[in-house]
């Protein structure tokens, strides 16, 4: 039975603050590892914040559950795609062909670069799975930190995410706002490249000079060294990695379209989008490695190296989920709610307001989702009755989104992604990852701020 009496919003944002407080003493003090700690931090919170204990297990289990529906998938097959690209020598063919055009001191930027081309069509998740053997590839090549390598072009796709439609985040806010999507692809760009450079090309470029982390053991695996086979050629790479990239596109193509009436249902279209959900994408390209390259291997071989591509994955995956949980819990107590109905009233520019409501959403309750959907519902009936022109109510779009992807922290899985997937401690994570969404969030708010005001 629901409680009568709702907790108060300073209780509950303390309890938030405590729950993170403790995942930091268990996790970086007393080493207990971060998936049991998000469990038991998951527990403790849905405890404290007054959840119905015949509610506690399942809203566990379904941010648990929601998170893994979403990345697992993901995370597996592009891992999968990723092995066979790294041991029949795909990866290390695109990793030497940029390093050849443009150099081995501007391998960061090339990556950066192409995972900016990747990310026009594809989410951030996929896109990042999909650039991994290649970030990884060209690490092992040149040496030095991964983080050199890892932050520009992860934040590449990152800065795609949050600015540009027909990324769902900018084009629900766009929505919700009566922002014009056309408009906003430019005035997105506009901010997301300046963005990109400062938050993810250089502050990665130091990063990775100050901290040294080596090639992760996804792709570090030396066993099947032994195995000959003939590198394939950059257009045969090139055409699996772009791959997902069409099928995903089409799909985003067919879907804008159809919203805008150009195109009609029917089933051959809904069959068309099936091919470009992500997993299935991602799935179908899996289908082409092992199709190109069951030439050069046996098909018991590409099976073992799908196998161990699986297993460094799993506490990747694992604890990916334990994040979510850990979100969902936090949504689930009504935090996200009480913060949101406080910071409503603040009586400053509509365009502050949407990045600081949209940012306390993100940090207390980790979700960008919710943060800017949240927000944009909040903002929205100010803007139906102001008269804001397009450009304006396109850089409030941008603001809402920059808001809702700062401060990533414990209760974020992406977090645990970045950590994951490049082997990273919790507490450099925190340095970079965190610091790295925090400096485009505040950037592209910046940019957005300015036009707002110039406009």
């Amino acid at each position: 039975m629901e409680q009568s009496l709702a907790p108060s919003t300073g209780y509950l944002l303390s309890v938030a603050g405590a729950a993170v407080l403790i995942l930091l003493v268990l996790i970086m003090k007393l080493r207990v590892h971060a998936f049991a700690s998000l469990v038991l931090v998951s527990l403790l919170t849905a405890m404290a914040t007054g959840i119905p204990l015949d509610k506690i297990v399942p809203s566990m289990l379904s941010g648990f559950g929601g998170t893994l529906a979403s990345v697992a998938l993901l995370v597996g097959l592009g891992a999968m795609i990723g092995k066979i690209l790294e041991k029949s020598g795909g990866a290390k063919v695109l990793a030497d062909t940029l390093i050849r055009v443009l150099g081995e001191k501007k391998a960061p930027l090339a990556l950066g670069i192409a995972s900016l081309l990747f990310a026009l069509p594809i989410f951030f998740d996929a896109g990042l799975m999909v650039m991994l053997p290649v970030i990884l590839s060209v690490g092992k090549r040149l040496g030095g930190s991964i983080l050199l390598y890892a932050m520009p072009a992860t934040g590449a796709f990152s800065v795609m995410h949050v600015f540009l439609p027909p990324h769902p985040g900018p084009v629900a806010a766009a929505s919700v706002l009566g922002a014009n999507i056309g408009l906003m692809v430019i005035v997105g760009l506009c901010i997301a490249l300046p963005t990109w450079y400062l938050s993810s090309y250089l502050f990665g470029l130091w990063a990775g000079r100050k901290w040294e982390f080596k090639v992760p053991e996804l792709f570090a695996d030396t066993s099947d060294d032994d195995i000959k086979v003939t590198p394939p050629g950059f257009s045969t790479v090139m055409g699996i990695l772009l791959t997902p990239v069409l099928l995903i596109f089409l799909n985003t193509g067919i879907a804008t379209l159809r919203a805008s009436g150009v195109l009609p249902d029917s089933q051959i279209l809904d069959f068309l989008t099936v091919l470009g959900q992500t997993p299935v994408a991602l799935l179908i390209t899996l289908m082409v490695c092992l199709a190109v390259f069951g030439r050069d291997f046996s098909m018991k071989v590409l099976e073992s190296f799908c196998d161990k591509a699986l297993g460094p994955v799993c506490s990747v995956v694992l604890v990916t989920g334990a994040g979510g949980m850990f979100g969902g819990i936090l949504r689930r107590s009504g935090i996200g709610d009480a913060l949101a109905s406080t910071l409503s009233d603040l009586g400053i520019p509509v365009i502050c307001a949407a990045f600081i409501i949209a940012a306390c959403l993100r940090v207390a309750q980790g979700s960008a989702t919710v943060a800017l959907s949240t927000t944009a519902a909040l903002i929205a009936p100010v803007l139906a009755s102001a008269g804001y022109s397009q450009i304006e109510l396109c850089t409030i779009v941008i603001a809402v989104a920059a808001g809702s992807v700062v401060m990533s922290h414990f209760n974020d899985s992406g977090f645990w992604l970045f950590k994951g997937l490049y082997g990273l401690d919790e507490k450099t994570t925190l340095k970079t990852w965190t610091v790295l969404e925090t400096l485009i969030g505040t950037i592209g708010f910046a940019f957005a701020a300015a036009i707002y005001l110039i406009a």
